[in-house]
């Protein structure tokens, strides 16, 4: 198979990922399952920067490494608007405290406001994927 086209698809794969999770959040939202909506929430947007990532031939094991490059590459340099940056950081440092945490709840208002952001989030990337 041409790696272009193989590439192309893990994109799509990755795309479809995000917006299957945000799907998934919506129904832990509704059982009240906030710890976990929390970090699916994180990981809808991990999934579009897989996407982009792909799309300009970064390659890194690491969730760190890979917040980085996005900030460096897409938000320092004022392609996307920082508040992206801001979205994913929070979001990486909320699903670590989810995922880890001891005694750690989350309000209602809390999880819409990063379901809110996940989807302005989701869209965002997609729709600068697609340009």
């Amino acid at each position: 198979m041409n790696e272009n086209l193989e590439i192309k698809e893990l994109i799509t794969l990755r795309i479809e990922q995000a917006n299957e999770t945000i799907k998934e959040v919506g129904v832990l939202i509704e059982n009240h399952l906030y710890r976990v909506a929390i970090s699916r929430i994180y990981y809808g947007m991990f999934y579009m920067l897989l996407a982009l990532s792909l799309k300009n031939n970064f390659k890194t094991s690491k969730h760190a490494q890979l917040i980085g490059w996005f900030n460096k590459t897409f938000i320092k340099k004022g392609i996307l608007n920082k508040k992206y940056g801001n979205i994913i950081h929070n979001a990486f440092e909320e699903r670590s405290d989810s995922d880890y945490g001891v005694f750690v709840e989350f309000a209602r208002d809390e999880v819409d406001k990063r379901y809110s952001e996940m989807k302005d989030f989701i869209i965002t990337i997609e729709n600068f994927l697609n340009k």
